[in-house]
């Protein structure tokens, strides 16, 4: 029974930590998830992308990918990926440990959000959390190759559209995820700049995760 209660807990603070995402990025109309780059995952440590997301009824909002750190986890690569957006409540930064061809290719997830501590999340809570598409060329179809010009210059990519009608153009000159542009459900994505020597948002040590000083934390931002 007490497991129970916590995991429900657990669902209500990461359903209450996500919709404060999504309103710190003025982001209340695209649901509870905040915005993932899609492409094809080419983890380098270090390298990363910016990205302006902005939503059908015009919020932007600027979010960073960035591969801080490499593991090994049950013989496989692992790479932490952290993704990072400023908002009214403070900086937000997701880091999860990605092994690219492991069953649950999402191996941790720690979040910060502005000074708290940062947090080792539980299971339950990871459906908020980063999961990226690693390849989308296995659920789009290319439609071609085009010239793309984006704030960080013009790329010759990959033109693929997803079956729910989702567009994203790639390149291998963009780190990560190679991703251009993407527009989905009414939101774009489009590449600002190209990040080099990347380092961890993260600052501190993670503590397990705790409801109330979750609670706590936010309610003093």
């Amino acid at each position: 029974m007490k497991r129970l209660r916590f995991a429900a807990l657990c669902a209500f603070c990461v359903a209450v930590v996500a919709s404060a995402a999504s309103a710190q990025m003025g982001m209340g109309g695209m649901g509870m998830r905040p915005p993932m780059a899609t492409g094809v995952f080419s983890p380098t440590v270090g390298a990363g992308v910016q990205y302006e997301s902005t939503t059908a009824d015009g919020n932007k909002t600027t979010i960073e990918f960035t591969v801080v750190g490499k593991e090994t986890v049950n013989g496989k690569d692992g790479y932490w990926l952290e993704w990072w957006t400023p908002g009214k409540m403070g900086d937000m930064v997701l880091k999860t440990l990605v092994v690219p061809g492991a069953p649950d290719a999402t191996q941790h997830v720690i979040m910060q959000m502005g000074k708290n501590p940062p947090m080792e999340m539980p299971t339950q809570s990871r459906g908020m959390s980063v999961k990226p598409n690693l390849d989308i060329r296995g659920t789009s179809q290319d439609v071609g190759k085009e010239s793309v010009t984006v704030p960080a210059g013009t790329y010759s990519a990959e033109h693929y559209k997803s079956k729910d009608g989702g567009d994203t153009w790639i390149s291998g000159q963009v780190p990560v995820f190679g991703m251009v542009k993407s527009s989905n459900n009414g939101t774009t994505m489009v590449l600002t700049k190209v990040i080099t020597g990347a380092k961890d948002r993260i600052t501190g040590t993670p503590v397990p995760f705790n409801p109330q000083m979750m609670m706590q934390g936010m309610q003093n931002q």
